[in-house]
């Protein structure tokens, strides 16, 4: 055989070298061997090296592995930089790097994606948890069934039933709650007036030992919701009919002695009040001289005496400690009064701090607060009446004004006996509110007569003398501006009149006016001889005026 194959294929040599053109030494493969099959379409297929036969253009030390693939004679003999089956080598090997780093970037990113899913599913449970938790506590709390007009941005003036209700009063209870001796006595009440158009707040609380009357019969303030839902109950058996008797008839009694409208309520036990303390971190406030106390008192949980140590200063209280600085009086100058100015400077620091960001933003302090206030707080606002008053007292910030009935300055109230009980009754004579009514009347201004601000002149059309002073003062007491108060040129007037010269600007004013004299509101002086100067209404009293004030 002379080692060439026959003329359609090319031999296969192997060997040692070939030169250019010729070939020295070398033997021929005594089988054919086909040249690629062509499955690639960018060139040929090598085949498989026979075991220990030399690579073509391969140092000869450098022996070709078992099942090797060998270049093909075209690869071997193609010039560097060439390309190869359609890529460089050099780019076939940034090719195969870029893929690997794309297998473990991707690898990378499935464990981060898993566990940012793993994540999300952790916080939509926990946030549907707390949604479900939170709806039942907070629908549990706020039973709704109270209004403020005044809580919508844009209130139209005709919804305004009279002076008072540009503000929300919400009256609040404190009592024992269960567990406690005289569970439903309520020794704490007082009244949270908000001014959400001018953003403005102020308490004012009533002395638990006042004394007043009511449809039942005499008692101290404090047992009104206790007698009341203890009738009640008697009668029906339903609770929760009986504790609304009790709310109705608290209301209604701090209604008349305060001279304003309640909007709203919260009843809330010893129980929710040390809770909220402790869930909030506790309260700092800055103690004077005058709200200064050291007493010993009965802890009625441990069964052992409390020291309460209370120095000017800053002072830190937890929900004990509050407590018990709450419900203090028997070593204090004024007993309950200054108790009342405790309470009111306490409530006051408890409000902004539960309303502050780091309170109603943090998930865990919301979940305890409503563990705390879902079986021991109640009220008759909504959700959203709630929600309306948090983002209020935001703005209102830490200026509250407090109403102190007992000012020694000029103290409205005083201490006595009746039936060989102590306790507290107006200066002006029991059951006499006016004095009480004229200051927080003034105190607790309307918000929208506050913000107009209209200047009213009063001036007499009848013959009764001293009745436009009388009338002035008593527009005074809700809060209006009055300026001249004078006799009319004519005092032959049947029926009052009111006259707007403001030409409608000011429509909260207008609207109070008229439901209060009960008349339609005139453009028109009815007598030219009338000096209205700067006032933006004048009213003229008729005999009608003589005649109410007699009935």
């Amino acid at each position: 055989m002379d080692g060439i194959l026959g003329a359609p294929a090319r031999p296969q040599l192997t060997g040692r070298s070939l030169s250019s053109r010729g070939l020295k030494n070398d033997t021929f493969r005594t089988t054919p061997r086909t040249i690629g099959d062509f499955k690639h379409p960018e060139g040929y297929r090598a085949a498989n090296s026979v075991v220990g036969t030399p690579r073509l253009g391969a140092h000869p030390a450098q022996p070709v592995m078992q099942n090797q693939a060998e270049p093909s004679l075209l690869n071997a003999t193609l010039p560097a930089g060439k390309k190869i089956g359609g890529l460089k080598h050099r780019e076939a090997d940034k090719y195969a790097q870029k893929k690997r780093r794309f297998a473990l970037n991707w690898r990378t990113k499935k464990f981060w994606l898993r566990a940012g899913l793993a994540t999300v599913c952790v916080v939509l449970l926990t946030g549907g948890f707390l949604f479900a938790k939170g709806y039942i506590k907070l629908h549990k709390v706020f039973k709704g069934g109270g209004s403020a007009v005044a809580l919508d941005a844009d209130v139209a003036p005709s919804l305004l039933k009279g002076e008072g209700d540009g503000r929300v009063n919400i009256m609040l209870l404190g009592r024992g709650g269960d567990g406690h001796d005289g569970a439903d006595l309520t020794d704490t009440m007082l009244v949270a007036s908000v001014d959400p158009v001018n953003n403005k707040a102020a308490l004012v609380s009533l002395p638990r030992d006042f004394w007043v009357t009511t449809d039942n019969g005499s008692s101290k303030v404090n047992a009104v919701f206790a007698n009341a839902k203890s009738r009640a109950l008697s009668k029906t058996g339903d609770k929760k009919k009986a504790e609304e008797a009790g709310i109705a008839a608290a209301k209604a009694e701090l209604s008349e002695v305060f001279g304003i409208p309640i909007h709203y309520y919260a009843l809330v036990d010893f129980t929710a009040f040390q809770q909220a303390v402790d869930t909030v971190g506790g309260v700092d406030i800055n103690i004077t001289e005058k709200t200064a106390v050291r007493e010993k008192l009965w802890n009625e949980t441990t069964r052992k005496n409390y020291l309460l140590d209370v120095q000017p200063g800053l002072q830190h209280f937890d929900g004990q400690r509050a407590l018990f600085f709450t419900r203090s009086r028997h070593t204090s100058a004024r007993g309950d009064f200054d108790r009342a100015e405790r309470q009111r400077v306490f409530i006051e620091a408890l409000t902004q701090k539960v309303a502050s960001a780091k309170t109603y933003t943090n998930p865990v302090k919301v979940s305890q607060l409503m563990d705390a206030f879902g079986d021991h707080v109640s009220t008759d606002m909504s959700l959203n009446d709630a929600m309306r008053l948090l983002g209020i007292g935001k703005k209102i910030g830490s200026q509250f004004d407090s109403v102190d009935l007992a000012d020694p300055a000029k103290p409205l109230v005083k201490t006595g006996m009746v039936s060989g009980l102590s306790v507290v009754m107006p200066s002006a004579g029991t059951g006499n509110y006016s004095e009480i009514q004229t200051l927080v009347r003034a105190r607790l201004r309307d918000g929208y007569l506050a913000k107009e601000n209209a200047v009213i002149t009063v001036l007499n059309g009848t013959e009764t003398p001293g009745l436009a002073g009388k009338k002035a003062e008593e527009l005074k007491s809700y809060g209006y501006n009055v300026g001249t108060v004078a006799d009319a040129p004519t005092h032959n007037y049947q029926k009052t009149v009111v006259v707007d010269l403001s030409k409608g600007i000011k429509k909260y004013t207008k609207n109070y006016l008229e439901k209060r004299f009960g008349v339609k509101v005139t453009t028109q002086l009815p007598d030219q001889a009338i000096q209205p100067g700067t006032a933006n209404f004048v009213i003229i009293l008729g005999q009608n005026e003589t005649i109410n004030s007699q009935n």
